[in-house]
């Protein structure tokens, strides 16, 4: 029983760390002197001069911001839910609040990718 709760644990870590690298991480898409990401466009002009740009103004890649921040917020939501009830809950006791955060941001994370790869 341990081990399946430290599995538990390690995969909703696995998961905010995940959320957290694909919605920081800059230049999704690269190309000749130009990258794109989810929050900026920044292209590299004569002279070696980075100009950068709010990428915000579609509104689908509005939606896509919007989606990847509620999926981490209800990742965070999921694992301190999961903490409270692991010590609260009686012997047998299931995690039904838990994991409906988890699906929460699963479906979010999930709805972002099909705006993304349109």
């Amino acid at each position: 029983m341990l081990l399946l709760l430290l599995g538990i644990i390690v995969l909703h870590v696995a998961v905010l760390v995940l959320l957290f690298v694909s919605t920081i991480v800059s230049q999704w898409l690269e190309g000749h002197g130009h990258a794109t990401d989810l929050w900026q466009n920044c292209s590299i002009s004569a002279g070696n001069v980075r100009h950068c740009f709010s990428s915000s103004t579609n509104e689908w890649l509005q939606s896509v911001q919007a989606t990847m921040v509620l999926s981490i917020i209800f990742s965070v939501l999921s694992l301190f839910l999961f903490f409270c009830q692991l010590f609260t809950l009686t012997k047998g006791g299931r995690f039904y609040i838990t994991g409906i955060f988890q699906i929460l941001a699963e479906s979010n994370s999930n709805h972002m990718c099909s705006y993304y790869f349109l």
